[in-house]
């Protein structure tokens, strides 16, 4: 994931008068995600009282081991500093206590990252400012690639394409650097108040998206339920912006097939889902059923349907991060709700039209109703499977199934009021034929026309009703609306 293999070694830092706070704590599921090395800082011991001080260290640095123990950071060096002891408005005569441990820790944490210098250049700026007589420079980190003197780097954003000028590492010029470094770019006649952190790249490399597909994982410590069609601050690239998610996964045949990664197959059919699904999901009755066995069937991957507010610039295969932002930082709960990887950005603004109905999402949908009367051998009447407006039409042909085993085809509407037709090619059961006719005398008895209350309650009251179960698929994005039957 581009920015995320940048970052060789994050150092987390607690106030050790008040320990892991929500900040801390989110800081910490982003360093999971987007970094393999940590060193923990106990901050602030100044202000500590000097006799307790020593045990007060202890007692923190035992409570954040045990924090990190199910983490990936377990057993990390944890160290206690007062990096400007009485606070800003202390002399600065004060020197920093336990900073040379620190530097001591941090040179034997460091280590050579491997770095690539192939691909696309990307850099995250996050300084840009004008020097007289020279033109703009913009300052940040080298996510991707490399770049050279003379080379053309488009600003994305502002869709400008500009020739580097000169560079510079550490106020010494450079004609080259590559991913990892630190660099100046300087480009002339433009505007430093247009851009002042963002991304720069090889010119139409990156892609301005308007909705994504991403593979994802729910973040373990985000309280509640992961929705469809629930709307989150979306982190991709250098920017944030809202978006309205849509959750999907394999169909259950398909729960345990290995998934290749960071690669979408838009040949497959793939469930929609109401939310997504964990181990604290109980959306589904089936769920329920299952856990009930002690055994809940989770999919290996699950994906989502972003659909973003304002189009977004972004690499492909970047790292994608969904939280609730507006959720009161004082609540002591985790904003970030799951973290994912673009696979397949759709640039097209049309991409409603254009893009989604190539993803074969569909929705399983089961409707019920109850056979009232024979016809003859071969055929039944059914009711309550439709709405009295229902256009039957678009139903006929699909297969249903009686209660009792057999299995029939919608023939065709009967009358105004929703009732239809079925056909059963290998005929009747006799037993079946001799329940319907038992309910239908019954029935009869309360006259002609259409039922009365009372005679529906009765009518429920005798031999159970034969039920009539029509099981079909609906593509979420397919404009026609067909049903599929498999």
């Amino acid at each position: 994931m581009e920015c995320a293999q940048i970052i060789d070694l994050m150092m987390l830092v607690i106030d050790v008068t008040k320990g892991m706070q929500t900040q801390s704590a989110e800081c910490l599921v982003i360093g999971q995600i987007a970094c393999q090395k940590m060193v923990v800082v106990l901050n602030k011991i100044d202000l500590l009282p000097e006799g307790k001080r020593q045990s007060a260290i202890e007692k923190m640095t035992k409570k954040m081991q045990k924090t990190l123990e199910n983490t990936k950071f377990s057993g990390c060096p944890i160290v206690a500093v007062a990096a400007k002891p009485g606070g800003p408005e202390a002399p600065e005569s004060e020197n920093p206590l336990g900073i040379s441990e620190l530097i001591e820790v941090l040179k034997s944490q460091a280590y050579l990252p491997s770095r690539d210098p192939s691909g696309h250049f990307l850099m995250a700026v996050d300084h840009c400012f004008s020097i007289k007589g020279q033109g703009t420079v913009m300052t940040g980190t080298i996510l991707s690639g490399s770049v050279s003197l003379g080379d053309n780097v488009e600003i994305p954003a502002l869709k400008v394409t500009k020739k580097v000028k000169s560079m510079q590492m550490f106020h010494t010029p450079v004609t080259y650097a590559m991913q990892g470094d630190r660099v100046g770019v300087c480009v002339t006649q433009f505007d430093p108040k247009l851009l002042e952190r963002g991304l720069i790249c090889t010119p139409d490399s990156l892609h301005t998206i308007h909705a994504a597909i991403i593979s994802l994982k729910k973040i373990q410590y985000f309280r509640g339920a992961l929705q469809t069609k629930a709307k989150f601050h979306i982190t991709v690239g250098h920017e944030t912006v809202m978006g309205r998610v849509m959750f999907f996964g394999p169909a259950p045949a398909n729960f345990n097939e290995e998934i290749q990664e960071n690669v979408f197959d838009f040949e497959k059919d793939y469930l929609y889902q109401e939310e997504y699904l964990s181990k604290d999901s109980v959306s589904s009755e089936e769920n329920k059923e299952n856990d009930q066995a002690g055994e809940v069937q989770l999919p290996k991957q699950q994906w989502a349907l972003l659909e973003f507010e304002k189009p977004v610039t972004c690499p492909k295969l970047c790292l994608v991060i969904g939280s609730k932002l507006d959720t009161d930082i004082h609540a002591n709960t985790c904003r970030l709700a799951f973290h994912g990887v673009l696979l397949q950005g759709m640039e097209d603004k049309n991409y409603t039209e254009t893009f989604l109905p190539k993803l074969k999402v569909y929705k399983q949908k089961h409707k019920e109703g109850q056979v009232e009367r024979v016809m003859d051998d071969y055929s039944v009447i059914g009711r309550s499977l439709f709405k009295k407006e229902t256009n039957i039409q678009i139903f006929v042909g699909l297969k249903v199934k009686l209660s009792t085993g057999e299995d029939g085809i919608i023939d065709g509407g009967f009358g105004q009021s929703g009732k239809f037709k079925i056909r059963i090619p290998d005929g009747l059961k006799p037993d079946t034929k001799m329940l319907l006719t038992a309910a239908s005398k019954k029935k009869s008895k309360g006259g002609k026309g259409d039922m009365t209350k009372e005679d529906e309650s009765s009518k429920n009251d005798s031999a159970q009703p034969v039920t009539i179960s029509l099981i079909f698929k609906r593509y979420v994005f397919d404009t026609q609306k067909k049903m599929i039957q498999s």
